[in-house]
């Protein structure tokens, strides 16, 4: 399989860490939706971040989607979506918190770095930066020990994406992912990044 994106997209970087505690191998081609646009649009012509090129040669796009189907590659005992129902659906919230929050993180990296200082339109900034407040204030509400999973006895999904959103954040828009605000938010993410798998998968 090859994986195409750069790991600086949450949405590249969810997926990677994903393959690496799933044990499955995996090609990356880091390319960039900007600088390497003719590159990527050759082998994906939508050109979205990320795109999964299968051993079938089936090219997937979108992050939920492609882990969808890694999950069903993955060996047993490597999945990373637990089967009890109620942690399924713990989970999915989970998941679905820390996606709003690298949602709403894009808007505002775009709306700083694509549109022209002079058009920013601040009611907009607010609103979506309140939206990521509330995603944040939600992850920190579900985290009881920042030492214990989030949904099982082990790693899984819903770890991984959280601890993808706060790091993304903070290394894109720092002011709006205070520690101290989300203490066990920050003290969960700092315990994943230490793992090989997230080492392995370097933000910058």
């Amino acid at each position: 399989m090859k994986l195409i994106g750069m790991w600086d997209s949450p949405y590249v970087r969810r997926v990677a860490i994903s393959l690496r505690l799933m044990g499955l191998p995996f090609q990356a081609e880091q390319l960039s939706v900007f600088r390497n646009f003719d590159e990527f649009a050759a082998v994906s012509p939508v050109v979205k971040a990320p795109s999964l090129v299968t051993d079938e040669g089936v090219v997937l796009m979108d992050s939920t989607l492609i882990l969808e189907h890694l999950e069903r590659l993955a060996p047993a005992g490597r999945s990373l979506i637990p089967q009890d129902p109620a942690a399924h659906l713990k989970s999915l919230k989970i998941i679905g918190l820390a996606m709003a929050a690298c949602e709403k993180t894009v808007q505002v990296v775009y709306e700083h770095n694509l549109r022209p200082a002079a058009k920013l339109h601040e009611p907009w900034l607010e609103r979506v930066t309140g939206q990521l407040q509330c995603a944040f204030a939600g992850l920190e509400a579900e985290i009881g020990d920042p030492a214990a999973w989030l949904t099982g006895d082990r790693i899984q999904q819903a770890d991984v994406t959280t601890a993808v959103a706060w790091t993304f954040t903070r290394f894109t828009q720092p002011g709006l992912a205070d520690p101290a605000a989300y203490p066990k938010l920050a003290a969960f993410a700092s315990r994943l990044e230490a793992l090989p798998e997230f080492r392995d998968t370097p933000l910058e």
